[in-house]
């Protein structure tokens, strides 16, 4: 039975560059309740969430032991939040474990593979448990992927192009992966081509995602989180871009993703399905 207390969340993969933004964000929201973090890193081992966020003392030890903090979570009377934002090698496990404790995930960690996303969706409806896979918590990303669904229906050439820092473990993006799906569920093949291409340096093209569409990505330190759109026709290019200047602007994404995963019973994979 759900009380009506605030939501108690955990924050895996507390001490990166997103952890310490949404610790800062769930300690500033008056219906959450930040019961713990979690890093692997040693350095911050039993050191103040708060402290290691940069908003002051928090009085919420980081530890290393994500079970036993999971553990610890089932013992509030409202039903628990895990917000992770970790590692392409270590999510899947992470989720795995929080519903099995029958603690809601909101995922921010890109790199699952189509596989282990079916796994945890059918795991998650066996424990009537929800589950928020967010590729990208950007409001400003949605709506780029909106547009580009409507340029779709006009232009028979698009190439996507990504830009992210140089720590980003997995590439191309979840947010480029999930636009070219987007794309390519609207029934109909992109690119036909004009000639035979011959790529002089292996990958030079790109990545091919789903319906013929390419996918390029850089990685340089200066850059966030970047993602451009290109449709291309006879005479004229149009172009759709997200640029991302602050941690901040997935902020509000994954606050009302806390919210909403508790009302499901079931995996959702993107922010646009909540909103």
């Amino acid at each position: 039975m759900m009380s009506d207390g605030p939501i108690p969340v955990i924050v895996n993969g507390a001490a990166g560059k997103m952890g310490r933004e949404v610790i800062k964000a769930v300690s500033q929201a008056e219906d959450m309740k930040l019961i713990g973090g979690v890093d692997l890193n040693p350095d911050h081992n039993g050191k103040d969430v708060g402290e290691v966020a940069g908003c002051g003392p928090l009085e919420v030890p980081v530890l290393n032991q994500l079970e036993s903090m999971l553990a610890y979570a089932t013992q509030e009377s409202q039903l628990g939040v895990m917000v992770d934002f970790t590692h392409p090698d270590s999510v899947y496990e992470n989720v795995r474990s929080a519903i099995a404790y029958g603690i809601r995930p909101v995922v921010g960690t890109t790199g699952l593979s189509p596989q282990q996303l079916q796994e945890l969706a059918e795991f998650a409806d066996k424990a009537s448990t929800g589950c928020l896979v967010i590729p990208n918590f950007s409001i400003g990303m949605v709506l780029l992927q909106q547009a580009a669904i409507q340029a779709s229906k006009y232009f028979d050439h698009v190439e996507i192009i990504e830009l992210h820092h140089d720590q980003k473990a997995d590439a191309p993006s979840g947010t480029a992966i999930k636009t070219a799906q987007l794309l390519g569920e609207l029934g109909k093949s992109y690119n036909p081509p004009k000639v035979k291409e011959k790529e002089n340096i292996a990958g030079a093209r790109g990545g091919l995602a789903d319906e013929n569409i390419r996918i390029h990505s850089v990685r340089l330190p200066g850059l966030i989180a970047h993602q451009e759109v290109l449709f291309g026709s006879p005479g004229e290019l149009y172009t759709l871009r997200h640029d991302t200047s602050d941690r901040l602007c997935y902020m509000p994404g994954v606050l009302l993703a806390i919210r909403k995963v508790l009302e499901l019973k079931t995996l959702v994979y993107g922010l646009e399905k909540i909103l």
